[in-house]
């Protein structure tokens, strides 16, 4: 782990709640597809953001859903737009993309632990991967959704690819899967045993996806989240 100095390059709005970040390092950052970094805030006030960016891209982005004036989130969105510099410390988390690996693969994110998997799905797409995939993205509403055509043409530029999206509350115009996203893995894929299977989330719903995969098949050995330091 390194602590690097990185240039504010954008901060953008890609929802009226989430917040797209670009930074600029002083120097080469290495890391691998699904790692995070600690944005120093303070000595002793480090927080933690999936990087959404793939390895090979020479901006580090983060996506940080902020809700809230003076919540977690806000307060690192109010020192960013105040500041030209911040310091980071990566790359940080175990819960990279195993590439060694040839089972097919699945990303599943709620909200915005969608930059976890983005990180992966882009690097694959550089790689022009052949590896089975499939990619989940949970969304409580159609308001919160972002960059969805985006991630259909890099998820689906690859050959054995395909992009879900679900809307847990959907509306009437919604043409795509909806309710709970783990759900609608499980009604899809009959049994998870040959899937490696990567999760970001809030962590009381990684801990229920995790029992629910479990009993759906899934090798608990082949699952990856960072949360699962945590619960």
């Amino acid at each position: 782990m390194n602590t690097i100095e990185c240039r504010i390059e954008q901060i953008v709005n890609l929802t009226p709640y989430v917040y797209k970040v670009l930074l600029a390092p002083s120097q080469p950052v290495e890391f691998k597809p699904g790692q995070y970094l600690n944005l120093v805030m303070a000595e002793d006030d480090k927080r933690a953001f999936s990087i959404a960016s793939a390895p090979h891209q020479p901006l580090i982005e983060l996506q940080i859903g902020a809700f809230g004036e003076d919540s977690y989130a806000m307060q690192v969105i109010d020192k960013l737009k105040n500041s030209d510099t911040i310091a980071i410390e990566a790359p940080m988390g175990n819960a990279y993309l195993r590439e060694e690996s040839d089972r097919p693969l699945l990303l599943m994110a709620g909200g915005t632990g969608f930059s976890y998997i983005k990180s992966m799905f882009e690097h694959l797409a550089e790689q022009a991967s052949d590896r089975s995939l499939v990619v989940y993205w949970g969304l409580r509403t159609l308001d919160a959704c972002y960059e969805l055509e985006q991630t259909k043409a890099i998820v689906e530029s690859l050959p054995n690819a395909r992009f879900v999206p679900v809307i847990e509350q959907a509306e009437a115009s919604w043409q795509g899967k909806s309710g709970l996203v783990h759900q609608a893995v499980m009604s899809d894929i009959t049994s998870l045993e040959a899937y490696d299977i990567y999760l970001a989330g809030r962590f009381d719903m990684v801990g229920i996806v995790r029992t629910d995969f479990v009993e759906h098949g899934a090798n608990i050995d082949h699952m990856y989240a960072d949360a699962f330091a945590f619960i």
